[in-house]
């Protein structure tokens, strides 16, 4: 295995060869595809599947660190993943669980302490500021965590600016320590399908981006970004900022251009441009 490093101003990319291990279905925690996942020792891999899902977590979770998120979130790094003697484009993180610690989706939780499946229950509230305060107040019922709303409200603004459209009940998550028994918060994860990353089914990358912006639809409180995102902002506040500029998203995505073809660079760069004017009030630089 060859490990990351930086040559000429560019990642090297990290290669290894999985062929030997059984890989791990992404199968009810996702509402796309079918994404092949590996754990190693203490490292996470992760295949492209519907596009160009690693470079979305790997810009993304760069960029993040140009900006004030109080809540520690996942980082990723390039890979070239060989299995059955065919190379794909993924991804790698380390692992955030310590020992005794499991990763329990809110559905899961709601499902366990309620009986009754949370999407179901946020689709019987008409207002989304009740949708929201519910999740939030049953999390915190529940779990015992304080100020989880300031958390979604993050979280949220983070979904919003890199348009992730995979935010549904089993994609937000808290961790439970079986020795303790306590919760706590989740790192933030899993922005694979933002930037319009899907191109194999519902944004092909010669869509231009106008028209993904008409397609795409948020979760888990409202199908608009910007209504669930204005309604937990009024809840609980303005929650972090981004202090990244054009230079820094078109570096990042250099960095990133022996992995990708450039009308995929192109393409999110258009996009974090236009995001960054729209979101004008996130960017403190």
């Amino acid at each position: 295995m060859d490990y990351d490093y930086k040559e000429g101003g560019m990642i090297a990319m990290q290669r290894i060869q999985l062929d030997a291990y059984s890989p791990l279905h992404k199968t009810g925690h996702t509402s796309k595809g079918d994404q092949l996942k590996w754990k190693i020792d203490n490292i996470w891999y992760k295949a492209d599947y519907m596009g160009y899902e690693s470079f979305s977590e790997v810009l993304i979770s760069h960029l993040l660190q140009k900006s004030t998120l109080l809540y520690p979130f996942v980082v990723y790094e390039p890979v070239q993943i060989k299995y059955n003697e065919n190379f794909v484009r993924g991804c790698s993180s380390r692992d955030f669980l310590c020992k005794n610690q499991m990763l329990i989706p809110l559905e899961k939780l709601h499902r366990q302490y309620t009986g009754e499946s949370l999407a179901i229950k946020l689709s019987a509230f008409t207002d989304i500021s009740e949708r929201i305060q519910y999740l939030v107040e049953k999390t915190e019922e529940i779990t015992h965590i304080n100020n989880f709303g300031p958390y979604i409200t993050a979280m949220l603004e983070v979904d919003a600016f890199f348009l992730n459209e995979d935010r549904h009940t089993n994609n937000i998550a808290v961790i439970y320590d079986e020795e303790t028994q306590q919760y706590s918060l989740s790192p933030l994860f899993d922005q694979g399908l933002c930037l319009f990353a899907d191109i194999r089914q519902d944004y092909p990358i010669n869509l231009s981006v106008e028209d993904c912006l008409k397609k795409i639809e948020a979760k888990p409180f409202s199908s608009d970004f910007d209504t669930q995102l204005e309604e937990a902002e009024a809840l609980y506040g303005v929650q972090m900022y981004f202090h990244f500029t054009l230079r820094n998203i078109q570096e990042e995505s250099h960095q990133l251009a022996q992995f990708y073809p450039v009308e995929f660079r192109r393409r999110v760069e258009q996009l974090l441009i236009a995001q960054m004017r729209k979101y004008a009030y996130l960017m403190k630089n």
